[in-house]
C-alpha cells in the first residue's frame, strides 16, 4: 500500500473538487468504491447513504475519496471495509469501471464474494446496509451517477456471474 498519513490527520484527499462547469464532487485524487456481488443470493452490497453525505438518502455502493499514495483499488478496498464492514481477504477482485470526468475519475472495482458475510456500518456514513437482489437495483432510489452507470455495471456482474458458474 502507497504512504499514507497518520489516521488523527485529515488526507488531503478529503476535499471537494469542482469541474469546469461547475458540478461538485468528493476526493481530490479521485474516488473508489467496491461493487460486491454474492454468489449464493445473486445479490450486491448497496448502501444507504447517509443523509449528511452528498446525495445522502440514495443507494449506492460502499466507497468515498481516495487517499494520498493511494491507488483506486487501495481506496475502494479502505472504504467498503471502513463503511461496510467487507472483509479484505473474503472478496476476489473481478474487473473494474472507470467514470472520467476529465477532471476527476471514480473507479468502481467489481468483486465476488468468497462466502456471504454480514456487513457492517462501521463509520456512521450508512443508515443501512442491504443485499439486493441483482434484479432488483433499477428499481431503488440510486444515487446519481451509479443510477446512470448501473447498465453498464449490470453487464459486468453478469459477466463475473457467468464466470463463476462456468468455474463451478
Amino acid at each position: 500500500m502507497g504512504h499514507l498519513p497518520p489516521p488523527h490527520l485529515r488526507d488531503p484527499g478529503d476535499a471537494w473538487v469542482y469541474g469546469p462547469n461547475g458540478e461538485k464532487v468528493w476526493g481530490t485524487f479521485g474516488a473508489a468504491g467496491v461493487l460486491v456481488w454474492e454468489p449464493t443470493s445473486d445479490s450486491v452490497l448497496l448502501q444507504l447513504r447517509a443523509l449528511w453525505s452528498h446525495h445522502g438518502g440514495t443507494w449506492g455502493i460502499p466507497g468515498g475519496a481516495i487517499r494520498m499514495g493511494e491507488s483506486p483499488v487501495e481506496g475502494a478496498y479502505r472504504e467498503a471495509h471502513e463503511e461496510a464492514g467487507v472483509p479484505y481477504g473474503g472478496v476476489i477482485a473481478a474487473g473494474e469501471f472507470v467514470i472520467d470526468l476529465g477532471f476527476w475519475k471514480y473507479t468502481t472495482v467489481i468483486v465476488r464474494a468468497v462466502e456471504p458475510f454480514d456487513p457492517q456500518d462501521n463509520d456512521g456514513e450508512s443508515i443501512e446496509l442491504r443485499w439486493v437482489p441483482v434484479d432488483d437495483v433499477a428499481a431503488m432510489d440510486l444515487h446519481p451517477r451509479f443510477g446512470a452507470s448501473w447498465p453498464d455495471l449490470l453487464q459486468l456482474v453478469r459477466a463475473v456471474r457467468d464466470d463463476f458458474h462456468r468455474q463451478t
